[in-house]
């Protein structure tokens, strides 16, 4: 893993981006993924959980957008992202290679499902992702409302080999020292992370793990219920389809902001062509 801290050499002939916020830092985590935290609009305000559309000028003169989660919580002054790398993605092909000091579009208008306002009350709360698909909940991870709504959050995050875990167990290694939260995650917070391809601690899928009650024995609690326990989804669009599947099989019922229920899945993310 390295962090690129140097100022592109695109800079001096640069014209400035519409909705322009510029690069404070970025991190390449593997050969694969890579997070990013750019200046804050003074204007942006959203809930932790939610997604706005960034990117790039295209090669047409035209702005080329994609939907990323915001990774920061809601009251951080920066926003923080964490990007996969598609080497012919029309997108990240580009954006993988932006350094401190260049611009990126950023349109400050927030939205998602992932946030608490689209679940009904309930005492244990499931974060299930794969791949860059953690990045909403490590803004939910950061804020302190998450810790006031549940006694008990599970992180699950699934990706194919070790490396790719590694964004998310140093973030949450890091929320015990938070000065904010450190306290309340003490006794809340616990991280599930598997691996699909490479051998490690916990294997297997998701759905694999909640079906056969694995996660349930790993971690010393109950079979999930619609009295009790609430989730949020993110990941691929076969991932959420079979997700869904395996939540409802429990008694859970899909919400939305305009109607709550027990879980939620952020549907406004494509494949790996981004």
């Amino acid at each position: 893993m390295t962090e690129q801290k140097p100022v592109s050499d695109t800079n001096a002939a640069k014209v400035h981006l519409p909705d322009a916020q510029t690069v404070l830092s970025v991190k390449h985590w593997t050969d694969r993924l890579f997070s990013f935290r750019v200046s804050r609009p003074k204007s942006l305000r959203f809930r932790s959980g939610e997604f706005v559309m960034i990117g790039l000028m295209g090669e047409n003169g035209k702005p080329l957008l994609r939907a990323y989660s915001i990774a920061s919580p809601s009251w951080d002054e920066e926003l923080e992202f964490y990007s996969i790398k598609v080497p012919d993605g029309p997108l990240t092909s580009k954006l993988q290679h932006i350094g401190v000091g260049d611009e990126i579009i950023l349109r400050p208008k927030p939205v998602g499902t992932l946030v608490h306002d689209a679940l009904l009350p309930g005492k244990t709360i499931w974060f299930l992702a794969t791949g860059t698909g953690i990045a909403p909940f490590a803004s939910l991870m950061r804020d302190p409302e998450t810790y006031e709504k549940y006694d008990r959050v599970v992180m699950m995050h699934t990706c194919r080999e070790n490396a790719e875990l590694q964004y998310g167990r140093e973030l949450v290694e890091s929320l015990k020292d938070d000065p904010l939260i450190g306290e309340m995650v003490a006794d809340k917070l616990l991280y599930y992370p598997t691996t699909t391809r490479e051998a490690s601690a916990h294997m297997g899928r998701i759905t694999d793990n909640l079906s056969s009650g694995k996660v349930f024995a790993d971690l010393g609690l109950p079979p999930m219920t619609p009295e009790t326990d609430r989730a949020m989804v993110c990941g691929s669009l076969a991932f959420n389809v079979d997700v869904k599947a395996v939540l409802e099989s429990f008694g859970l019922r899909e919400g939305a902001n305009s109607e709550p229920k027990e879980y939620v899945v952020e549907k406004a993310f494509v494949g790996d062509g981004i």
